[in-house]
């Protein structure tokens, strides 16, 4: 079996960060947000995994992910001309994937529990397809399945004006290349109202053929970090799970770590308080500062006479002597903030480079 990642898309909703960064390169707890979904496919034991990008964006990811050995993997670099939908996503990959059947995990969801089980049952009872679904409240804003009295799939709506039930179809798409027969001859699959080839009607298309399409709940945390709060909210639970002290840095005698805490090599913690859960990645220098819970800063970052607390510091951030609370943000690579205003609390969303001085 192969596994499919895009990293393409604008990331809208992330805006301002992701003017300059791919939302799939922004750190959630410290990781980069694709490596979830190479993690999540590699533990399931798919280690042949296509990763689909859009014109501009090969060098940079050949940089940062490389061939995927760093997690076991290989990969292989597909390019999609043009963002014309995540079907057409499955399409441009034909090449790799004919003749296998695969996993299709969006570069921007994350199952925190693992898909083995999923996997094992796809494989295991032979079908030509199989939707996932989680339970969600907002699921009018998602595809939606449809099922007819004895449970079979009828169908999959995209973002339906009235749900029938609370059940969505996540980022999580497993086919057999009978898909491909989609993308052949007088029947073959039309773009959507907007111009895109939908991932629900090439799964309506192959219900319309007969083909062996069935459903599975996953039972398991699953997050969707495409907004500023669903950021937060996801690197929060996620540091919630780290299990140990992890200190590969140099915390000197006038400093206190507490709790479940990861300290990079390289990196310096003088005269602070680090608490817990809290991951600081490589060559971050903690100052005469507070590092309160729920925090992740990523490296090369540098923090002196401040206090954070539940916010996201993205690659080479500098806080400079703030009298306020940095609470519940998110700073962009560069960003450098200092002696913002007097005492109280303050949120940001920062973009790249952005320089904020009271």
């Amino acid at each position: 079996m192969k596994g499919l990642v895009p990293i393409g898309g604008r990331g809208t909703r992330m805006r301002p960060v992701t003017y300059s960064v791919n939302k799939h390169f922004i750190p959630v707890a410290n990781k980069m947000l694709v490596e979830y979904p190479i993690m999540t496919l590699v533990k399931a034991g798919i280690r042949e995994i296509g990763i689909t990008y859009n014109p501009g964006q090969l060098e940079y990811a050949k940089e940062v992910l490389g061939d995927g050995r760093k997690w076991g993997a290989k990969f292989w670099y597909i390019l999609q001309p043009e963002p014309k939908g995540l079907a057409n996503i499955v399409e441009v990959a034909e090449e790799f994937l004919k003749g296998s059947r695969f996993v299709f995990h969006l570069g921007d969801n994350i199952f925190v529990d693992g898909i083995d089980d999923l996997v094992e049952s796809f494989d295991k009872d032979n079908m030509d397809g199989m939707v996932t679904m989680v339970e969600h409240e907002e699921n009018v804003r998602m595809g939606v399945p449809y099922f007819d009295k004895k449970g079979r799939l009828l169908k999959y709506v995209e973002k339906p004006k009235k749900p029938p039930h609370k059940m969505a179809v996540p980022g999580l798409y497993f086919l057999s290349d009978s898909a491909f027969g989609a993308f052949r001859g007088k029947n073959r699959l039309r773009p959507s109202a907007r111009g895109e080839y939908e991932i629900p009607d090439l799964y309506q298309w192959m219900i319309d053929k007969g083909l062996r399409i069935e459903v599975r709940k996953y039972e398991g945390k699953w997050l969707d970090p495409g907004k500023f709060g669903d950021w937060l909210e996801s690197n929060q639970y996620l540091l919630d799970r780290l299990s140990e002290r992890k200190i590969l840095g140099k915390v000197d005698k006038d400093s206190r770590v507490e709790g479940r805490v990861e300290i990079g090599k390289k990196s310096r913690v003088i005269n602070s308080v680090i608490r817990g859960p809290v991951r600081i990645g490589e060559r971050v220098v903690v100052k005469d500062s507070f590092v309160g819970p729920y925090t992740s800063i990523y490296h090369g970052s540098k923090i002196v006479g401040c206090r954070v607390e539940n916010s996201v510091l993205m690659e080479g951030v500098e806080l400079d002597n703030m009298p306020k609370v940095i609470d519940n943000s998110i700073l962009g690579n560069n960003t450098v903030v200092k002696s913002v205003g007097q005492n109280g609390a303050l949120g940001m969303f920062l973009g790249e480079g952005s320089r904020v001085e009271w």
